[in-house]
């Protein structure tokens, strides 16, 4: 689940030839099987942040991990780290390492707010609930690309291009953050700043720790995330949780076009809504619910108003869906619109020019992305016609593009070497992460995983949602070890 921004981007492409440079830097060749040497980590009150209260019920500390893994008593960047610990000593298994998604996205305070939204007690007596900001992120070291207010502005979109000259002119803007980043006091990061390296930090917080093996909860990007760690240290992985599943690939230039279809799949089920509350004036039909999106889309593409044009139009849409109960605003912000008021105001991103650099470091460092203009313009010709209310947006040009060269590594290779140990989370309209990356990461993963889809819409599942087939077969999984004998497709739940 990402709580800040509607887009969790990564980047990732297969590389068969892991094996040799993981072993230098900590993969499956180079996993000892031996216990943890803990770190001295001291545990104090979390800073005080009003936008996080869910750190108030939390103790924090900090972790020094290397830079650069291939150099590992060299440079270091710090790592904050919280714990929920378990009220239960009696009933703890271990440790439940979580992240809510991203890359961007702090997740110090998400323990807390696992907490209090409804994580099971039961899991919480079996585990210490442990969050951290990544690397680059939040209260860790944190990155910048020196991203002005109208860059932050324009969010994780590239705007909507209705020609070859649009993507063009993007283009420009596109080279321009990329040198930003290349060039920022943080550059020295820029290398090092990956999922892969991410996933080393989170084996460092389980030595620290002092545990064999760790556990994991993640959403969203957190689920590719995951899919590293458990793929590099599998016998230091105990029970593995991927709620929301972006694929084995993370983010990649293929996958940010699914966002596209994303929006495509989850949109009947607000033209549902619309038409059932006629109050709102958007139709009496699905069909006139989604021709009033292109109405307005086209309106403000050509003049915006209120301080929104048309990308930001569809990047709200796409984001709202993200929650069945974040309809009823979307639907004031169309109706404000369509009758030329000022819509309700969106929530902001707290440190959103960390979050959006943080995001640049590492989709386009995991992998190189086309680096042709006409590449972009020719995806953006198919999925305008595709996916015609947001692919011409998602398959366009952005900072990855001109990134610079230099790659530590080749991407991780999510296969099926390892324990049966991993249960994937997913439903079936997601936006933000479709329903086909969940399937590819099944395919992937072999017999290492279960696969459970809900009959619904919506980004993130457990432990939010209403549907007890889901919940429970997350729950029974993290405190007993017992899957679902074989992948499990659960009814969808009445409405109230």
């Amino acid at each position: 689940m990402n709580r800040t921004l509607p887009l969790a981007l990564a980047a990732i492409v297969v590389a068969t030839a892991t094996v040799a440079a993981t072993a230098a830097i900590g993969g499956p060749a180079a996993e000892p099987d031996k216990a943890a040497t803990p770190d001295a980590l001291r545990w104090g009150p979390c800073p005080k942040d009003p936008v996080a209260p869910g750190l108030d019920q939390l103790e924090c500390s900090t972790l020094d991990v290397p830079l650069d893994y291939r150099d590992p008593d060299g440079r270091q960047v710090e790592i904050a780290i919280s714990r929920l610990a378990s009220k239960k000593p009696s009933q703890r298994r271990g440790v439940l390492l979580t992240d809510p998604g991203g890359p961007g996205a702090t997740g110090l305070d998400f323990p807390g707010v696992l907490a209090t939204t409804g994580l099971p007690q039961k899991v919480m007596d079996s585990y210490d609930v442990i969050g951290f900001d990544p690397r680059g992120v939040g209260r860790s070291t944190p990155v910048t690309c020196d991203l002005t207010k109208e860059q932050r502005a324009r969010g994780n979109f590239p705007p909507y291009a209705h020609s070859a000259a649009d993507v063009a002119r993007e283009a420009t803007n596109a080279r321009k953050i990329a040198k930003q980043c290349a060039t920022s006091e943080t550059s020295w990061m820029l290398p090092h700043t990956t999922t892969a390296n991410t996933a080393r930090d989170m084996d460092r917080i389980r030595a620290a720790l002092g545990e064999r093996k760790l556990s994991y909860l993640g959403h969203s990007y957190g689920t590719y995330l995951g899919a590293v760690y458990t793929t590099l240290f599998p016998k230091r992985s105990d029970r593995i949780v991927l709620d929301s599943n972006v694929g084995p690939k993370g983010y990649d230039v293929t996958a940010m076009r699914l966002f596209g279809r994303g929006l495509e799949d989850r949109f009947p089920d607000f033209a549902k809504f619309a038409v059932a509350h006629p109050e709102y004036k958007l139709g009496t039909t699905p069909k006139q619910v989604r021709a009033k999106f292109f109405a307005l889309a086209k309106r403000l593409d050509k003049k915006p108003a209120h301080g929104m044009d048309g990308t930001m139009f569809r990047a709200v849409t796409f984001g709202s869906l993200y929650s069945d109960g974040s309809m009823p605003h979307l639907a004031e912000v169309w109706r404000a619109l369509d009758t030329n008021q000022t819509p309700p105001p969106e929530p902001q991103v707290p440190n959103a020019e960390n979050f959006m650099s943080l995001r640049f470091y590492v989709v386009c460092g995991d992998t190189r992305w086309p680096d042709s203009v006409r590449d972009y313009q020719r995806n953006v010709a198919v999925d305008r016609l595709r996916y015609p209310m947001l692919g011409a947006s998602t398959a366009s040009v952005g900072p990855c593009a001109f990134w610079p060269d230099e790659r530590v590594e080749p991407p991780v290779r999510i296969g099926d070497r390892g324990p049966s140990n991993v249960l994937l989370l997913q439903n079936e309209r997601d936006p933000g992460s479709p329903l086909v990356g969940a399937q590819k990461l099944r395919r992937a993963f072999g017999n290492r995983a279960t696969l459970v889809t809900a009959d619904q819409g919506g980004h993130g599942i457990y432990p939010w949602g209403r549907n007890t087939c889901v919940n429970d077969s997350a729950t029974t999984f993290l405190t007993t070890g017992e899957r679902p004998k074989r992948d499990l497709a659960c009814a969808a739940v009445p409405a109230k």
